[in-house]
């Protein structure tokens, strides 16, 4: 009797520590804060004269950390992003992004929000060995001098010179050849403003004026009334401040009545608003983000944009812009990264260079060692505005 009651208690107990042995692996699963956070940084000029950009840019990685942290993490692993808010400025771009580099230890790096801001911080990124993708323009962002490609820098907004294309194209298939260029003096502007007059002649266009502005400037009356002594067809203006719709504003004012043409750096309904009735029928390229209801419902991308669209407005109340879809590709190329080779740096690296068919806000993306950017021409579409609103411009 007594050998059946110590081998009762001893069963017993067995069975108690194997229930909570079971408990503790459930609760692991059910728990992932307690492993090893994936720890993102994150440089957006949420405040300063390009916040346009980079509030939307925070709001979305924030709605997707979230999400996924509500998922459960990264294969089980909570990510981590810590955000820095460069206020559009290049010595504290440097200074964020060497925090996160060296203090925070993050496995990469997404932003800054402007070009000017992110080529300032290439050479610390592929000092450090840590993959940086972008969410500005600039072409040059992912060029290195000896014209390969940056080894850690990757982007997701479509290529500046691929936006100059778009609009010459649209140019000349309306007759327009004689052009008047006004850009702004921002790393975003200067580096448009290079592609313009590079590819002008390719395009058979002829530049007639050439005038620019600082980033603080909030009258381009001078630069406008030299514009409108020459004999040009069409303005070209391209910057991503608010000069935008100033632009618009004087325009009017002057009574200058030719096509406005802006660069991919319009894509806020923000600048439409704060110009009103001036900002109609200015025409940009832009990508699909802002007009994801014309799609066809079998387009590669329209799940994708009406997702991230419904999302981003049912939380922030505010209409969706290109900048913070400029985010959202980014953060899920990391976490899909992450989700394949963990929080190792290089492999990171390796895994966006080899990464083809990526769907996101910015186009499908096919990246390669040659091309760092992974879109085509074709990423653009060209918008107008119409009644206040972005509508794509019938050809």
């Amino acid at each position: 009797m007594k050998k059946l009651f110590l081998a009762g208690v001893s069963l017993i107990l067995g069975l108690g520590i194997l229930i909570g042995s079971l408990d503790a692996a459930d609760e692991a699963k059910q728990e992932p804060a307690k492993l090893e956070r994936y720890k993102v940084g994150a440089l957006f000029a949420i405040t300063g004269p390009a916040s346009w950009l980079g509030e939307p840019e925070r709001n979305t990685v924030l709605m997707i950390e979230e999400e996924v942290n509500k998922s459960g993490g990264i294969n089980g692993h909570p990510l981590k992003l810590i955000i820095e808010d460069t206020v559009g400025d290049g010595t504290k771009t440097v200074n964020a992004a060497k925090k996160l580099i060296a203090s925070d230890k993050v496995c990469a790096i997404i932003g800054p929000s402007r070009s000017g801001c992110t080529m300032a911080i290439v050479p610390i990124v592929q000092a450090a060995e840590i993959p940086l993708i972008s969410c500005a323009a600039a072409e040059a962002i992912v060029i290195a001098p000896d014209g390969k490609q940056n080894k850690w820098v990757f982007k997701t907004p479509q290529k500046d010179s691929h936006a100059a294309e778009k609009i010459f194209e649209h140019m000349k298939a309306n007759g327009i050849k004689r052009i008047a260029l006004l850009t702004g003096t921002t790393g975003f502007g200067a580096q448009g403003r290079e592609q313009l007059k590079k590819l002008a002649p390719v395009w058979g266009m002829e530049i007639v004026a050439d005038e620019t502005y600082g980033p603080k400037d909030s009258d381009m009356t001078v630069q406008l009334t030299k514009i409108k002594a020459k004999n040009t067809q069409a303005i070209i203006n391209w910057s991503i401040v608010p000069a935008q719709a100033i632009v618009c504003k004087n325009m009017k004012q002057l009574g200058i009545e030719l096509p406005l043409y802006q660069s991919h750096g319009f894509g806020n309904i923000k600048y439409v608003q704060v110009a009103g009735g001036a900002a109609e029928g200015t025409i940009f390229p832009c990508g699909r983000l802002l007009v994801v209801e014309s799609l066809p419902n079998d387009h590669p991308q329209k799940k994708v944009l009406a997702r991230y669209k419904k999302d981003y407005e049912d939380r922030f109340n505010e209409n969706v812009s290109t900048f913070g879809g400029h985010a959202y590709d980014a953060l899920w190329l990391v976490i899909e990264a992450l989700k394949e080779v963990g929080p190792d740096r290089e492999k990171i690296r390796d895994y966006l260079e080899g990464k083809k068919g990526f769907v996101g806000t910015g186009g499908v993306f096919m990246f390669t060692p040659d091309d760092h950017n992974g879109l085509t021409r074709e990423a653009f579409e060209i918008l107008t505005v119409k009644d206040g609103k972005f509508d794509v411009l019938e050809k």
